[in-house]
């Protein structure tokens, strides 16, 4: 075992979190398989890293496992769902510690158009005219408290009202529950009536206050704008690296699911109050 050193390594409270959802060595099934040769954290670990520090898979530092077999776990682990599955049970306790219901029924919709690096194919890649990027775009659901439910990779010319459908379609898949979505304008139109009559969801949009200038805070909006920015935290997601956009959508849910598992584990604030003396006959003639 290596000496865990490096900012994004999980903790022994984190790693207590994921380890029970990841889904069962082959060498334990009744099918039977090769037992794992590196330990499971180490991979997860090595796939925060890449997300937390932006590095290209192949400088991962010598002390992880082989980046291809790094790169193998992520990809399986993305194609057999596993990764949403861990998204979603760590929301669902979230919920429940805050008090709320462990399914979100109400749900905050919004994009971010991010530039492409050249790793990025013209077959996944578009111009977003409005904010002047060539790269993709991610369109992101939340709930009401900012917890990523669903997040989905397109080219950056495709509008949001066209990309929408397919982003309802699917958070309608995944979340049967959810009855309202709140968006901004730009999901106004038609789309509001599709989206009724054959997903049974309901988009409310939020507009900017007439005759304002500057920044604003938007009601609802603001809590999808505030995901945006804690993605963005992780440097691997300051531009789209991936050549495929599922494994994009994959180191984004990541990101997603380390900011959860920090929450979680994070030790509450001990408010001491301090002694008080009673004052001197200088301090009251003060």
């Amino acid at each position: 075992m290596r000496c865990r050193s490096y900012p994004s390594d999980t903790t022994n409270a984190e790693w207590a979190l994921i380890e029970p959802l990841l889904p069962t060595p082959a060498c334990d099934t009744r099918t039977g398989g090769r037992p794992e040769k590196h330990p499971r954290r180490e991979i997860v670990d090595a796939i925060r890293y890449v997300v937390d520090t932006g590095c290209k898979w192949r400088a991962l530092p010598a002390d992880f496992p082989p980046w291809r077999t790094v790169w193998g776990f992520m990809a399986r682990w993305a194609a057999a769902g596993v990764i949403g599955q861990i998204r979603d049970q760590l929301a669902s306790r979230i919920r429940r510690e805050m008090g709320k219901g462990p399914r979100a029924v109400a749900t905050v919709i919004d994009s971010q158009s991010v530039k492409a690096a050249e790793t990025v194919g013209k077959d996944s890649r578009g111009y977003d005219a409005g904010k002047k990027i060539n790269g993709r775009k991610r369109h992101l659901v939340v709930d009401t408290r900012g917890l990523p439910l669903l997040v989905m990779v397109t080219p950056a010319s495709l509008s949001d009202r066209d990309a929408a459908k397919e982003v309802l379609f699917r958070l309608r898949l995944m979340h049967p529950e959810i009855t309202i979505v709140w968006a901004d304008s730009a999901y106004a139109g038609k789309l509001v009536a599709w989206a009724k009559k054959h997903l049974n969801l309901t988009i409310k949009t939020v507009s900017r206050p007439k005759d304002t200038s500057g920044f604003v805070v938007l009601p609802r909006r603001w809590v999808v704008e505030r995901s945006l920015a804690w993605i963005m935290h992780a440097r691997r997601h300051a531009r789209d690296y991936e050549r495929l956009v599922q494994h994009s959508e994959t180191l984004i849910t990541w990101a997603a699911i380390t900011l959860m598992t920090r929450r979680l584990t994070r030790k509450p604030i001990q408010w001491t109050t301090r002694e008080t003396t009673p004052p001197t006959t200088i301090e009251k003639a003060a």
